[in-house]
Formats: structure tokens, C-alpha cells, sequence
């Protein structure tokens, strides 16, 4: 049976949206590797920070800590530089520039209410973090507090910061606070 062939029109209508789909594809896939979809730079301007109680935050402890943690922290590839914070600072406060929110860390904090005998905890190099849901079906941002030091620390990060800001400051806390039994109630 012999071949017959399309006319050429036929052939142009098939082939020219599949030519326009790949085009787009392969426009699409350039601009996300040139950085045309990167979010946006860290804001580094001084932060505002909120007075939260934290009867703890002077406390030699918070200042020994805050003083080890005065460099900038690794976060998914990148090191984010410490933040300044806006007067009036309030004490026991540090924060580094992030995007699309800041790292923040609150030291002196007093125990977090959910706190309790089933709470679980994690473990990073040997200091127990309590994970806190802010509820939101897509949060921005993770808060964990440290529930065995002799002050709590709260450490708040952006989901896409990566694990390097909660690493580093474990192993600051693990080097500066001593360890305690968790206080439940």
C-alpha cells in the first residue's frame, strides 16, 4: 500500500504547537536556572523585635550564649549574616537576615506551655528541642524551644532555611548552657 502524504498544511498545524510548547519549555527552564524565579534578598535593615516576656534574658546564661552566637549562620548553602536590631533591642534577642523572614533566637523565654509528659522532642547534638506547629497549613516559619538547658532558648527559622540554623546554634547551646532534666510542670 503506498504512503500517502500529508498535505502540508496538515503537517504545519501538528508541528508548530509542538515546536511553540518546547520553545516555552526550554524558555522557562533557562529563567529558572539564570535565577529569574530566586525570592528575594534577605531584608538587613535593623530588625524590629517585640518585648515578649522573658524574665530569663539578662541572665549570665542568655549573655554567654549571645555572645558565642555572634557570627552568621549556615542555611541551605549560604551563611546568613547576623541582623541588627532595631532600638530599643530588646535583651536576649539575636537575628540573622533570611528570606522571606528572618532566623530569629529569644533567650530566657519562660517554659512554652506545651510542654507536657507526651510532648516529642528532638534530639541535635544532645540538646532536646520542642518543635511548635503554628497551626498554619503552610507555614513560613519553625519555632523550636529548648526544654533541657537552665534557660529556654526559642529559636525561629524559615521553613526553607534548611536544618544549618538549628544545628549550629544545638551545638553553641550543647557547648555554652549545661544540660538539665526537663521540666514538664
Amino acid at each position: 500500500m503506498p504512503r500517502t502524504r500529508q498535505p502540508l498544511p496538515v503537517v504545519l498545524a501538528i508541528t508548530l504547537p509542538l515546536l511553540l510548547a518546547v520553545a516555552v519549555a526550554v524558555i522557562g527552564l533557562t529563567g529558572r536556572i539564570s535565577g529569574v524565579d530566586a525570592p528575594p534578598p534577605p531584608d538587613t535593615t535593623p530588625l524590629a523585635t517585640p518585648p515578649v516576656e522573658a524574665p530569663d534574658a539578662g541572665s549570665p546564661e542568655c549573655t554567654a550564649l549571645l555572645a558565642r552566637l555572634d557570627g552568621g549562620l549556615p542555611a541551605d548553602g549560604s551563611t546568613l549574616p547576623v541582623r541588627e536590631l532595631a532600638e530599643p533591642a530588646p535583651a536576649g534577642v539575636r537575628a540573622w537576615a533570611a528570606s522571606p523572614r528572618p532566623v530569629v533566637l529569644r533567650c530566657g523565654l519562660p517554659r512554652p506551655a506545651e510542654l507536657t509528659p507526651t510532648s516529642a522532642l528532638l534530639e541535635i547534638d544532645g540538646v532536646q528541642w520542642l518543635e511548635l506547629d503554628d497551626g498554619v497549613p503552610d507555614p513560613v516559619v519553625v519555632t523550636y524551644v529548648t526544654v533541657d538547658r537552665p534557660v529556654y532558648v526559642v529559636l525561629t527559622t524559615p521553613v526553607d532555611a534548611g536544618s544549618g540554623p538549628l544545628q549550629t546554634v544545638s551545638g553553641v547551646v550543647r557547648d555554652t548552657l549545661p544540660a538539665t532534666a526537663v521540666a514538664v510542670r
